[in-house]
């Protein structure tokens, strides 16, 4: 065996790879631990490494650097692609306002950790890292590290310590947001879960379910009329998808060419709202159930996984012209609608389509219908976005008053590209699609890569620092960064704006973007209402907390 004790100097590469699957094994384990059901999650990762940091050979550096930036990378770009869809969503009406609250959070930590560290005597550099711990914010500690790198006259010992910061603050920080919750809601003495039954009731808008109607065509105007001249058929939004002639007893599809006669029977699908306005129009109701008539037409549910159909609307996919089938409803994500003419379609949206049975095989030829598609990724887009993502953080861009010019970084970019890359979906016939398992598969590898990384690389140092007098500051001064900008803001929150617990849970779980005090938010309300305001304010808060942390960088180290 002892070519295995003996792996670091002969493999350094192979060493490399062991050491941090083992650390990932381990804090793994340590992060699936919970104390009240909060855990350290993938963070314990983090621990692990800096423990085989303090007691392993040393690992190759330029391979921790590698995984380290590259697992960063692929963590911020998965989290981007996925909130992209909802990103500008999120700032309308109420996100604005949510958005702001945690704006302010960032603004007062960016400026009470360079004040502490003034009146404390801290490094620059420590600062920094204590910032990012004790707002466990990931990718901020990333592009200190990298913007740290373009500095000159930095010393390597100076580039390690705001991970070593970050490491003594992040656990602190983790429990000083769970504090600052407890004392909210202490303070204002709050009934978590009656506020979040109050906050359900409040968003409890659901969208109206769609309805079949058969009607009877009794309007002696539409006589010769087709479908699609009906008038406000547009307007209500309401699709016909069968017809049975008054003087026939088998129904058949009805397209928009479709011929109407008086006494003629149609199946109408809509909203009831719209079916009402609808039915004004056409005529009576009747309750005859046009889909137990006898015909060879039938319906049939087809996933939209072709490029060739990809951002067209129902009207450009001519599906009645080609085939004479028809699309009746379409079903995107979990919101069901109906299928209007304009509607542009996506990759992965589901359509119900009525027609005999050769028109609705051949409408599923043309529209995809791979269930194998629809979970597969997509890596040519995938690395097309990464590299994007290089090109965009590593573009220098200068701003007045700064010594240096401001670069997003490989987090920075990364998000940012990914945002606009998940809004638009597609460019062409490129799909930016990625399976939600898998796109939970890539961020959890890429964060364990970080923290496994960033473990071993100051965990030589880790322990005498943090038993030291300047381990003790920093563990008080990451305590005071977290906690300072959560309770004036929640405070004001409450009191002044009578926000909803379940709601400030999750915007000051969302602004800190801390899963572990989400994880506990919606424990204590017991419902899922502080997610809600969590995925309102999360897309921002990255963004401004990578952005802060670089300027900081070049402001408090640049000179």
């Amino acid at each position: 065996m002892n070519w295995l004790f003996e792996i670091y100097k002969t493999h350094s590469v192979a060493h490399a790879i062991c050491i941090l699957a083992l650390v990932c094994l381990a804090g793994m384990a340590l992060g699936s631990l919970k104390v009240r059901g909060v855990g350290l999650g993938t963070a314990g990762v983090l621990f692990a490494g800096i423990l085989a940091g303090a007691l392993s050979k040393p690992v190759d550096h330029a391979t921790l650097e590698f995984v380290k930036e590259f697992g960063l990378v692929l963590f911020v770009f998965t989290i981007g692609l996925q909130l992209g869809p909802g990103f500008l969503a999120s700032l309308r009406q109420q996100g604005l306002l949510l958005n702001a609250l945690a704006a302010t959070v960032v603004v007062l930590g960016a400026i009470t950790a360079p004040l502490m560290g003034r009146l404390l005597g801290m490094d620059p550099a420590a600062v920094l890292g204590l910032l990012s711990g004790a707002t466990t914010n990931t990718p901020s500690l990333g592009a200190v590290q990298q913007t740290l790198t373009t500095l000159p006259n930095i010393s390597p010992d100076r580039q390690d310590l705001p991970a070593l910061a970050y490491a003594v603050s992040y656990p602190v920080a983790i429990a000083g947001i769970i504090a600052s919750l407890l004392i909210l809601k202490s303070f204002f003495r709050v009934d978590p879960r009656k506020e979040a039954k109050e906050f359900a009731a409040q968003k409890r808008s659901p969208a109206e379910p769609l309805e079949r109607r058969c009607l009877i065509v009794e309007n002696p105007n539409l006589e010769g009329v087709s479908v699609d001249a009906i008038p406000s058929r547009l307007e209500t939004e309401v699709t016909v998808s069968r017809i049975r002639r008054h003087d026939e007893t088998e129904i058949h599809v009805a397209t928009a060419g479709t011929i109407l006669k008086n006494a003629d029977r149609i199946m109408a699908v809509g909203t009831r709202p719209m079916l009402d306005r609808f039915q004004q129009v056409v005529g009576s109701r009747s309750e005859e159930d046009l889909l137990q008539s006898p015909g060879d037409v039938i319906s049939s549910v087809i996933v939209l996984t072709s490029t060739r159909a990809l951002g067209k609307t129902i009207n450009e996919l001519e599906l009645e012209q080609l085939f004479g089938a028809v699309v009746t409803r379409v079903t995107r994500a979990d919101l069901e609608m109906t299928a209007v003419p304009n509607l542009r379609l996506n990759f992965g949206d589901v359509l119900q389509i009525v027609g005999d049975q050769a028109s609705l095989e051949k409408a599923a030829k043309l529209l995809g219908n791979s269930l194998k598609h629809l979970n597969e990724t997509h890596f040519i887009t995938l690395f097309i976005g990464i590299a994007a993502s290089i090109a965009l953080g590593t573009m220098p861009i200068p701003v007045p008053g700064l010594p240096q010019p401001l670069r997003l970084g490989l987090a920075g970019g990364a998000l940012l590209v990914a945002l606009i890359l998940g809004r638009l979906g597609r460019i062409g016939r490129l799909v930016w699609h990625m399976p939600t398992n898998v796109n939970l598969a890539f961020r959890e590898f890429g964060i364990a890569l970080f923290f496994a990384a960033v473990g071993l690389i100051s965990g030589a140092k880790f322990f005498s620092t943090v038993f030291s007098p300047v381990g003790a500051l920093w563990l008080c001064s990451g305590a005071l960064i977290t906690m300072v900008p959560l309770l004036l803001v929640g405070g004001f929150a409450r009191a002044v704006m009578k926000m909803n617990f379940a709601a400030l849970c999750g915007l000051l779980a969302g602004s800190t973007t801390d899963p572990p005090a989400l994880a506990f938010a919606t424990n204590v309300t017991g419902s899922d209402a502080p997610l809600i305001s969590y995925a309102a304010v999360y897309p921002l808060t990255m963004v401004l907390r990578i952005l802060s942390a670089q300027i900081l960088v070049l402001l408090l180290c640049g000179g």
